[in-house]
């Protein structure tokens, strides 16, 4: 059967089961499987404490209350303490005597007490000396493997040599834990499973961290009987035992139905670890009846898998290659470019030989650098993308093959950006790299319809019931690309690091070339100028090396001089650039000009031809230190504060629209005396603002300072600055002039 994938929500029944699911207690099933036995004791004194229902009719006597010493011949107990003072696992399986028979006695420690399972070794199918004698040749075979292919087949077929066991799969585990048969080595007359599908509830969660730790599960025989725990619930704690590392815990019932359904007797699981992470399966089935290979066969079956997982790494790169060092050579061409050109480093990806584009496997990528998007090849639209990206980095899913899963908006482009490979460059989620594949269609076949599975109703609530067939089952997997691959997410990355320093260096260049260009700027020392005080404060802004603020003296002819305050608006080098051309231009318009306001048309003049985009605020205050006269005008500066023996109040004339905002201002002038102790304070809004509250608390709480501070310059600047302490969030500066 064939059908396109759908999209289905779950009934309210079956979440209900699906969590009832991942909250089954299978590490603490309270039962164990029938074809042994098993006793928790205490240690030093080997006394039972807990027993499976049928280990006295295992040890022909009654265990409850009984001891190892009690239960086992004077020789086995001596073997077995002599065993416990080490690992255990070298102990493993200790071969003793009940009733004339031969035992496989396997211990392991758990919830502060001492597990022993038996296990009767008559009855276990066993491959003989022979093969283990080819053990060498086997790992021969095992580590000779060009390819992941190659080990899989191997692991496969040796394993059923083993075992014994009709089928023997390897089953490999998807990003999303959906599995996938990649080898199979089976009975000639089973039809194959190889390249069959299984969904990621077919081994929930729970399941799988369980063999994360215990690499070996068998089930003789599927349709046993469990055989409960006497007691139920350890005495010590007052818990069920923990099982999760016993060979003979009981199963789910959800698995036995699964395995009934598939019409699997026996079957048996080999964990596939790599580097601490699940990676698949070796999975057995048996069809012709109960089947239980020995302990031995087990543990050497479990070898065999333990070192196939060492070579998992190096396999799956080596099919990888394709591909590498092309990348490789692409990223070094790349990060030569950014090198060559730190300040244009768009262009260096977009405009040469080599770009972005040529970087990985795919149709298009776009590039935010310095807040400037460019796209190249086939990607979303413009307006798209960036929420796109955005959206896919915040749910923390930056590399994807099924964008429309984690962002359902996106499936609208799925023919464009079905794939997507996201990075972030300077550490922040303002400039970003992000490559796109289109959709590919792919045709997926499962071992079964992995949407039949069923509820049941049970006391506690409904559970999961498996699919009932296993026929071959296919869809079209749509709204999906091409998985993007771990050595191309690891060039993407790269590229994205060598960025985030280049522009890491460019900012401390341009913090030392602004914080250069800035000390031009602000005077080292004010001028000494006849009859007059003169005192200034900059506070640089904690956020950004340089601002735009700055001040000026200026003396002009007859002895006046002109005390100039500024705000360019924005921050760092560029500010700095545009402070500075201003800085000179209205120097040269103070001189030449009649008075400060046709100084202030001069220079709205400059910025309107030779800087149309820039803005800036400025007062000028002219004053002639020999009469006190004051001139002054502003352009869209905050007002100047004239203290008196009176109080203080703000020059309210004079004052019009900000440098770049109309081309022609009309500035005009307001005119005051400088008298006795009466003071002048030029500030800028650095001081003043208190974010939501604006200006005016602000201004209030600065005239009542100046009104009644020191007449003294330096101290005033002193009072107001520790009265009103303002936030280092921007550049503060302050002017405050006083005639002598």
């Amino acid at each position: 059967m064939s059908t396109d994938a759908a999209a289905t929500e779950p009934t309210g029944a079956t979440e209900q089961a699906l969590l009832r699911c991942a909250d089954e207690p299978i590490a603490v099933p309270g039962a164990v499987q029938p074809q042994g036995a098993l006793l928790a004791v205490t240690e030093p004194d080997l006394a039972v404490v807990v027993a499976s229902a049928n280990a006295s009719g295992f040890f022909g006597q009654p265990v409850a209350g009984s001891s190892l010493d009690v239960l086992l011949a004077e020789p086995d107990v001596a073997r077995l303490r002599a065993g416990l003072a080490g690992d255990l696992a070298e102990v493993n399986p200790l071969r003793v005597r009940l009733a004339g028979a031969h035992v496989d006695l396997v211990l392991h420690r758990a919830d502060g007490l001492l597990l022993t399972e038996w296990e009767r070794a008559e009855g276990a199918e066993e491959a003989g000396a022979a093969w283990h004698r080819r053990l060498p040749s086997v790992l021969q075979r095992l580590s000779g493997a060009a390819t992941l292919d190659e080990l899989t087949d191997v692991l496969a077929r040796d394993v059923r040599a083993l075992t014994g066991f009709d089928r023997v799969m390897v089953y490999r585990f998807d990003a999303e834990w959906n599995g996938e048969v990649i080898a199979e080595d089976r009975r000639p007359d089973l039809e194959p499973f190889l390249g069959l599908h299984y969904p990621a509830s077919d081994i929930p969660a729970q399941a799988r961290a369980l063999y994360t730790t215990n690499w070996t599960r068998l089930i003789p025989d599927a349709t046993y009987r469990p055989v409960p725990l006497d007691p139920p619930v350890t005495p010590s704690t007052g818990r069920p035992l923990d099982l999760s590392g016993a060979m003979l815990r009981s199963v789910s019932p959800v698995h036995l139905e699964y395995l009934a359904n598939m019409g699997v007797v026996s079957s048996m699981s080999i964990s596939l670890i790599d580097r601490g992470r699940l990676w698949g399966l070796i999975s057995c089935h048996h069809y012709a009846g109960p089947h239980r290979p020995s302990y031995t066969d087990r543990t050497a079956a479990e070898f065999l898998g333990r070192t196939a997982s060492l070579l998992l790494h190096t396999k799956v790169a080596a099919g990888e290659q394709s591909g590498v060092v092309e990348v490789a050579h692409r990223g070094a061409q790349l990060a030569g470019a950014v090198g060559r050109s730190p300040r244009a480093v768009a262009a260096a990806l977009t405009d040469g030989e080599v770009t972005a584009l040529d970087l990985l496997p795919a149709s298009g990528v776009a590039l935010r650098i310095s807040g400037q998007l460019t796209l190249l090849g086939r990607t979303p639209p413009a307006d798209r993308v960036e929420p796109l990206v955005r959206s896919l980095l915040a749910a923390g899913a930056p590399v994807t093959d099924a964008a429309s899963r984690v962002v359902p908006e996106a499936a609208d482009v799925a023919d464009t950006a079905s794939g997507v490979l996201a990075v972030e460059v300077a550490g922040g989620r303002d400039d970003f790299l992000a490559w796109f594949r289109p959709e590919t269609l792919r045709e997926v076949t499962w071992g079964g319809n992995p949407y039949t599975s069923k509820t049941t109703q049970t006391d506690p609530g409904p559970r999961l019931s498996p699919r009932r067939s296993f026929d071959a089952w296919s869809e079209t997997v749509r709204q999906t690309s091409q998985p993007w691959r771990e050595h191309e997410v690891a060039a993407a990355r790269a590229l994205a690091g060598q960025l985030t320093q280049a522009a890491l260096s460019r900012a401390a260049d341009d913090n030392r070339l602004a914080g250069a260009l800035q000390r031009t700027l602000l005077l080292e020392e004010l001028p000494k100028v006849p009859g007059l005080a003169l005192a200034a404060r900059y506070l640089p802004s904690a956020k950004d090396v340089v601002g735009g603020d700055w001040y000026d003296l200026v003396p002009l002819p007859g002895g006046r001089i002109s005390i100039v305050l500024g705000d360019v608006a924005g921050h760092g080098l560029a500010a700095a650039a545009i402070t500075a051309q201003l800085r000179h231009a209205l120097r040269a318009h103070l001189l030449r000009a009649p008075g400060p306001a046709a100084a202030l048309d001069g220079l709205n003049q400059v910025i309107g031809t030779l800087l149309p985009a820039e803005m800036a605020t400025a007062v000028v205050a002219e004053l002639d230190p020999a009469t006190g006269d004051v001139v002054v005008a502003s352009a869209g500066h905050l007002p100047v504060l004239h203290a008196t023996g009176g109080g203080a109040e703000y020059v309210t004339g004079g004052r019009g629209p900000a440098l770049g905002v109309l081309d022609v201002a009309d500035y005009q002038e307001a005119r005051l005396q400088l008298a006795g102790d009466d003071r002048l304070l030029l500030f800028s809004d650095g001081l003043v603002e208190r974010g939501r509250n604006g200006l005016g608390a602000g201004l209030d709480e600065l005239r009542d300072v100046v009104g009644t501070g020191p007449v003294d310059p330096h101290a005033l600047l002193d009072a107001v600055l520790g009265t009103l302490n303002p936030p280092s969030t921007d550049d503060v500066t302050l002017l405050g002039v006083a005639r002598t």
